[in-house]
């Protein structure tokens, strides 16, 4: 399981989903192993220059590294994501760089933050680019990034406004752990990529829908939509609906944090998937 990326992202989205699952009582049984992306959740921070590929090449070595704690697999590895995550494991699987007995992608997404509102012009490229170097940079990079992404006021307008879907389920535990997330070393650097879309693996709906449509046939890929995403990011999770490779669709309470705001409900479309795919 591979958390959402977003500026908080962590492995603590899926410790509910995964405990629900493995815990079950049934002819099969499973183990799950979550980890942090580089950059975010608790991992490790260095100042390197984030993208797609990095994030792509992450997952590659660690489902096919020998010391790697899914080595042992042995062909029934199911890769969970959320958001970006899903659709990274998603073209490496197509690629062919992975090899996954089954994906699950949960509020699947491709457009980072500012991209999905502003578009992809040449003139808004260059912002981007301004305002990734200005976030990198030392003393003012800081600055920034406690303006827009590392504020408990931000970080809790992002929750209720399109992370939930309900406003009360946004505690202040929720928000104080995220906010600490923030203040580790190194916390600003995947957040520029993110935000101004370098960490995006595709840059339209129709190459979104061919990572799919590559898979269709070798891997079962499971679509868990949300009920109250975005607008903009909905419109791209319906679009899967009914496209070639995925196998199944399903919609579940939440916006683009399902499996934190609603774990039981995923969890439950989680084990039906692997149950009805034999995984």
């Amino acid at each position: 399981m591979i958390p959402t990326i977003s500026d908080v992202s962590t492995v603590e989205e899926w410790r509910v989903v995964a405990k629900d699952i493995v815990t079950r009582k049934g002819e099969l049984s499973y183990r799950a192993t979550i980890v942090d992306w580089p950059g975010l959740g608790y991992s490790d921070r260095p100042s390197l220059n984030y993208n797609a590929d990095v994030m792509e090449n992450f997952l590659v070595q660690l489902l096919n590294s020998p010391n790697s704690p899914v080595a042992d697999a042995d062909g029934e590895l199911v890769v969970v994501g959320g958001g970006h995550a899903a659709t990274i494991a998603i073209r490496a699987a197509g690629k062919g760089l992975i090899r996954p007995s089954a994906v699950a992608a949960v509020a699947p997404t491709w457009a980072g933050p500012l991209p999905i509102v502003f578009g992809r012009g040449s003139d808004m490229e260059t912002r981007y680019g301004l305002l990734r170097g200005t976030l990198r940079a030392p003393a003012i990079g800081w600055m920034m990034y406690n303006l827009l992404v590392s504020n408990e006021k931000s970080i809790q307008s992002q929750y209720k406004s399109h992370v939930y879907a309900n406003p009360e389920n946004v505690t202040p535990e929720i928000v104080e752990s995220r906010y600490e997330l923030t203040k580790r070393k190194g916390a600003r650097y995947v957040p520029a990529a993110f935000l101004t879309g370098l960490l995006d693996p595709v840059q339209s709906r129709e190459e979104f829908l061919q990572l799919f449509a590559k898979l269709d046939g070798d891997v079962p890929v499971l679509v868990v939509s949300t009920l109250n995403s975005p607008k903009r990011s909905k419109a791209e999770m319906e679009a899967l609906k009914g496209a070639k490779g995925v196998t199944k669709f399903v919609e579940v309470p939440g916006a683009l944090l399902p499996q934190e705001e609603y774990p039981l409900a995923v969890a439950e479309e989680l084990y039906d998937f692997l149950q009805e795919s034999g995984r």
